[in-house]
């Protein structure tokens, strides 16, 4: 873990529990404090330089958003996510991010989906190189990135919360060896709809991705808990042609 020091001024005694939080945030969401780790409260106050007020208002703010749950006589752990909870959660994602979808297709300028091409290069790169960690970090901008482009501020809203509890899986489907390939392809097919201006298959080519990323989490799950390998991902999907 690393200081606040990168985090600017600390001016307004309101800010510092603020950029407690967003840094608390990062290390969530970069694994640095793992799912159902209890956070040691002592150990990063003494680390950061910082009280332990602050870093409890922060925990607040972060057990607001459902990424910490306090626990009693404990303190707060980092929120997991269940297999119930991915089985409910990626049909709703992939509902919203469908529709993200549909609307960025009709409302996004043209500047804006060459751009999104651009992020969608930056995939095909790290997929070309087997880099997990870094197709990881180029699909979550990728996806953020389609969200803005629907400019639908209240599907945003949405989905942004949503989406907070799909960083906590932090993209381990992607362990599934193949599941990467896989994905790369689902990537093409959608990217091509959305260059098309074809909404209603971009809003299918996203519903599926998402479901696959699911179907892809229960195998790599079944895998680990029968204590085998994961069995390689095959299944191929082609680009559609664009118009």
């Amino acid at each position: 873990m690393s200081d606040l020091s990168d985090l600017g001024p600390l001016v307004r005694p309101a800010s510092l529990h603020e950029s407690v939080a967003a840094r608390l945030r990062a290390l969530i969401f970069d694994r640095g404090l793992a799912p159902g780790t209890l956070i040691d409260e002592l150990a990063l106050a003494h680390e950061w330089g910082i009280s332990r007020t602050p870093l409890r208002e922060a925990l607040k703010v972060l057990a607001s958003e459902g990424l910490v749950q306090p626990q009693p006589r404990r303190g707060c752990v980092v929120a997991e996510i269940s297999e119930d909870d991915a089985r409910q959660l990626f049909p709703v994602m992939a509902l919203l991010e469908g529709r993200c979808a549909f609307e960025a297709a009709r409302n996004a300028s043209d500047a804006e989906l060459v751009e999104l091409e651009g992020l969608h290069a930056q995939l095909e790169h790290h997929a070309a190189i087997g880099d997990t960690d870094g197709y990881y970090r180029a699909n979550h901008l990728f996806h953020t990135r389609v969200q803005a482009l629907a400019h639908n501020p209240w599907l945003s809203r949405a989905t942004d919360q949503l989406r907070v509890f799909m960083r906590l899986l932090r993209g381990r489907q992607l362990n599934l060896p193949g599941r990467m390939d896989v994905s790369i392809g689902e990537h093409r097919a959608l990217i091509a709809a959305l260059l098309a201006r074809d909404a209603k298959a971009a809003q299918r080519e996203m519903h599926d991705h998402l479901m696959a990323q699911l179907e892809a989490l229960e195998a790599l799950r079944a895998t680990e808990a029968m204590g085998h390998a994961p069995k390689v991902v095959r299944k191929a999907v082609k680009p559609r042609s664009r118009r």
